[in-house]
């Protein structure tokens, strides 16, 4: 469950029990850590441009649900947040990734910059492009911090977890978000996608 800030403030410091608590100017969740889960994904093109080949995006279809998933899976414990989201998409898809520089909005600052918060357009960006906040139960929120990534070999059988069972396929981008099961995963897809080309060119895609 989720507390507000002041809330939080109230519960966590006895220091400041006598004094008026400001409620913050903006709307506030706060989740204690038992509460939310740290997820990272990705959407796993290839045939990027200039390859002469449809850009395509890699798909997961669930053995037992009959779903079209995108890649994703929880952070572990003292790892980045980049790297789980490409070691998740091989654990699942079997397929080598890496991720994909792309030019994309950010609010993410220019280490010790000295600014105020604002969107730049930058170049060459490997930030996440979208977020998703699930709230799975009361007492169960993910946060899927999604990422562009790219194949860089060929499929390796056996990458997925004993308790794991998809079908990896790369199809087009319009057949990836037709055949995707929620509409959050088409939008990601969509946004993803969007990236790519204005980053790489449009190719025959």
């Amino acid at each position: 469950m989720y507390c507000t800030a002041t809330q939080s403030k109230q519960h966590f410091s006895s220091a400041t029990a006598n004094t008026p608590m400001a409620t913050s100017r903006h709307p506030t969740s706060q989740f204690v850590a038992e509460d939310f889960l740290i997820c990272g994904g990705s959407i796993l093109f290839r045939n990027v441009p200039p390859s002469p080949a449809p850009l395509e995006v890699c798909l997961l279809l669930h053995g037992k649900r009959n779903e079209w998933l995108l890649p994703k899976g929880r952070k572990d414990r003292g790892e980045a947040l980049p790297a789980a989201a490409v070691r998740e998409t091989y654990e699942e898809t079997g397929f080598p990734c890496a991720l994909l520089p792309v030019t994309m909005p950010t609010r993410a600052p220019l280490p010790g910059a000295q600014t105020k918060d604002a969107v730049d357009v930058v170049h060459g960006c490997s930030e996440p492009f979208m977020m998703t906040l699930r709230h799975v139960a009361d007492a169960n929120v993910k946060l899927i911090w999604w990422y562009v990534t790219v194949q860089t070999g060929e499929k390796v059988a056996g990458t997925q977890t004993a308790v794991e069972d998809y079908t990896s396929e790369f199809m087009s981008v319009d057949e990836a978000i037709r055949r995707a099961a929620f509409q959050s995963d088409r939008d990601v897809i969509a946004r993803a996608a969007q990236l790519v080309r204005q980053t790489y060119g449009d190719g025959q895609s």
